[in-house]
């Protein structure tokens, strides 16, 4: 498993969204889905995700000297597991959920840049709410929503599909109980 500040990363973090969507990508062609990252930085991330064993190369093909490399995401290798998670401090905790929504946010305002954006037809969707579980319910929850993500992220691209990139957060609501705000959610929106 990798470490959060290696996954984290918005850079990298972006990288491996992207490679989960396609399938199998070169670095040529990562640089094209994110021209806003550099090439060279491009190259390195994805040297740190190869190195780590977090992507992996498919194939290799000589183009003009050089050596073209596809690579793919290691689903197995590309979480934070639960150790990782435990041992991470506060201050850890908050810098990841930082990123994770930094990169949300760019995600978001990347697609309503596009002339062609049309939340409302496309299914955009975002929404909070709040269920009361008991310990063993809320392992259940989490077990079922990795399990119906895990279905789809295994399916490849498709003449009739449309990516989706989905972002899940749970956070306890103790703090927001105490102060009498708890269990309104903000309402579905798209």
């Amino acid at each position: 498993m990798a470490t959060a500040n290696l996954l984290l990363h918005p850079v990298r973090m972006r990288v491996l969204q992207t490679l989960v969507g396609a399938g199998e990508l070169t670095t040529a062609q990562l640089c094209e889905r994110l021209p806003d990252v550099s090439p060279a930085s491009m190259y390195r991330h994805v040297a740190t995700l190869t190195q780590a064993g977090i992507l992996e190369v498919v194939h290799e093909r000589r183009v003009r000297g050089t050596v073209e490399r596809s690579y793919r995401v290691r689903q197995d290798k590309a979480l934070v597991d639960e150790d990782t998670r435990t041992s991470m401090t506060k201050d850890d905790h908050r810098q990841a959920f930082t990123v994770f929504t930094g990169t949300m946010l760019a995600d978001f305002d990347r697609y309503l840049a596009r002339e062609d954006a049309e939340p409302a037809r496309e299914g955009v969707l975002y929404r909070q709410g709040a269920v009361w579980v008991t310990p063993e319910e809320f392992t259940e929850l989490v077990e079922e929503l990795e399990a119906v993500i895990a279905r789809r992220t295994r399916r490849g691209a498709a003449d009739d599909s449309t990516r989706h990139i989905i972002s899940l957060a749970l956070v306890p609501a103790r703090a927001m109980e105490a102060d009498g705000a708890g269990g309104a959610g903000a309402p579905d929106a798209g």
